[in-house]
């Protein structure tokens, strides 16, 4: 009976197969293996984004979970993407990092899920690969970049891609990418996070709205980075001038509520109460979730970012109230963490007998 407690025990804090009070789900961080950053030198690619591809390493990344409270991350390949004309190298390459970030999720139970990247622009390549990520490497969701060389989601082109991850009922985490076209004479001052990725993230959702793609495709749950970004702006503009707009026969309606209900926000990106307010002007509650953003900055200052988020919670009377929804609660229902901690609960126990 001591043997099968002291395993139990051990269970807890070598699997961490659920989230206790007091940590968070990091449903913003990326996998960086050497065949992405090899084909991105192949093409002299490594600064597209105006910034360093930087180092990502498993154990590396674990020890950066264990310091900081935070039990589960969600893996996403990150910027560029690597379509540079040849489909065959692309779809490779992506198979490449789909593949690196099933084998982290199953190495480490508990601690990693993973959305699977596709080689996009070609329609019918991503759909081939969603259906071996989703099916095959049991993959958690899809990350779409906001435009694929040009392609921005919303294009109609990509509909047969949002019918299958419709019927999946498939969670979708958008990123942003390198603007297309790209003016580089008012961009050359600041790297791309800075400001462009916010627009560029506002443009690809706008984009979206417009098409009715989340109402369209009511099944997909699609995570909106970087705090809404612009959103929170945009969206009473969008509301002040569509009538008149579709009145005039310049846009067709637009079921607003409809798509916005659909969209959830990370937080990455070091948010102030003043902005997590802003975003529950457009959302509720129940539809924020933590993202960290890593690898992209030190361990020290994302550490202090995650510590000043919780500080921030806290502090604030309203949103006290949503403090663990935010940190951890949202995620795991999302992404239907209770059901597969419970499954990998109930494994290791039968190993202990």
């Amino acid at each position: 009976m001591m043997k099968k407690r002291i395993a139990l025990g051990l269970l807890g804090a070598t699997f961490c197969p659920s989230v206790v009070s007091g940590q968070a789900v990091d449903v913003h961080s990326h996998i960086v293996v050497p065949e992405y950053v090899e084909t991105l030198k192949a093409h002299d690619a490594e600064l597209e984004e105006t910034f360093p591809v930087p180092h990502w390493d498993v154990n590396r990344h674990i020890a950066f979970m264990d310091s900081t409270g935070i039990s589960t991350a969600v893996l996403t390949m990150p910027a560029p993407q690597p379509y540079f004309g040849d489909t065959e190298e692309s779809a490779a390459c992506i198979r490449r990092v789909n593949e690196a970030a099933a084998k982290a999720k199953a190495g480490h139970p508990g601690r990693f899920l993973f959305c699977a990247s596709l080689p996009l622009p070609d329609v019918a390549a991503a759909i081939r690969e969603a259906v071996y990520a989703l099916d095959t490497l049991k993959a958690d969701g899809i990350k779409l970049a906001t435009n694929s060389r040009g392609q921005y989601l919303g294009d109609k082109a990509l509909d047969p891609l949002m019918d299958l991850l419709n019927e999946r009922g498939t969670v979708v985490i958008i990123h942003p990418h390198r603007p297309t076209p790209y003016q580089e004479s008012t961009t050359s001052a600041t790297p791309l996070p800075m400001y462009e990725y916010p627009a560029e993230t506002t443009r690809a959702v706008v984009n979206m709205m417009a098409n009715n793609v989340m109402v369209r495709y009511p099944r997909l749950k699609i995570v909106i980075p970087h705090c809404g970004s612009f959103l929170p702006l945009a969206v009473p503009r969008i509301k002040s001038i569509l009538p008149a707009m579709v009145r005039q026969g310049y846009m067709q309606p637009i079921d607003l509520d409809g798509n916005l209900s659909r969209l959830y926000y990370d937080l990455a990106g070091n948010p102030t109460a003043e902005v997590i307010r802003s975003l529950l002007t457009i959302t509720q509650p129940e539809h924020i979730l933590y993202g960290s953003d890593y690898p992209y900055l030190s361990d020290r200052v994302l550490k202090a970012n995650l510590q000043r988020l919780r500080q921030t919670l806290d502090a604030d009377k309203e949103l006290s109230r949503y403090s663990e929804q935010i940190l951890w609660k949202n995620a795991e229902r999302l992404f239907g963490m209770q059901t597969r901690n419970k499954t990998i609960n109930n494994h290791r126990l039968k190993e202990t007998k």
